[in-house]
């Protein structure tokens, strides 16, 4: 294996910066399941893990449905409301 890559189960991922990350996706929310934190609605499942990750092992592909959250804080203002 080479560096820069993981292997995810038994499918081998590219270097990291191909990852989705879903914590800033549209369709990713918090679940009151403790033992399944964790959830995507555009696929509509829970899991105790990214659901990035759980696409990824179960179809062999990353997450097709990723969807960026719309951003309220403007490029000029770094984090503050003006």
């Amino acid at each position: 294996m080479k560096v820069g890559q993981r292997r995810i189960g038994r499918e081998r991922v590219g270097s990291m910066a191909k990852r989705i990350n879903c914590l800033k996706c549209k369709h990713y929310y918090v679940t009151w399941d403790a033992k399944f934190p964790k959830g995507c609605r555009a696929f509509g499942f829970k899991t105790n893990q990214m659901p990035s990750v759980a696409v990824l092992r179960s179809s062999g592909s990353p997450c097709l449905k990723f969807d960026a959250k719309d951003s309220p804080i403007k490029p000029g203002q770094n984090g503050y409301y003006v």
